[in-house]
């Protein structure tokens, strides 16, 4: 047996402020099918960040996992650039 892999999202923190949850904005680039333009889509996830390490702004990667909440099935794998502003 294969072990499966979650998907990856590298993302930037928007909302840190509820115990234990992070809200992360994931930006993808995709061309339009006609007129072919380069468009920027975005997705906001709700991470489970245990620690409650993450500020906002901070650069983060998080991992799909089992369902934690009504909308949390992400957990943060890692802080890779803090915001230092």
């Amino acid at each position: 047996m294969t072990k499966q892999l979650n998907k990856r999202e590298v993302g930037i923190v928007v909302s840190a402020s509820r115990d234990k949850t992070i809200t992360v904005l994931v930006e993808r680039k995709v061309k339009h099918p006609l007129y072919k333009k380069i468009l920027r889509r975005s997705t906001k996830l709700q991470a489970h960040d245990e620690d409650n390490k993450c500020k906002e702004g901070d650069l983060v990667t998080v991992e799909e996992c089992r369902k934690i909440s009504k909308t949390k099935s992400w957990k943060l794998i890692g802080v890779d650039r803090e915001n230092l502003s």
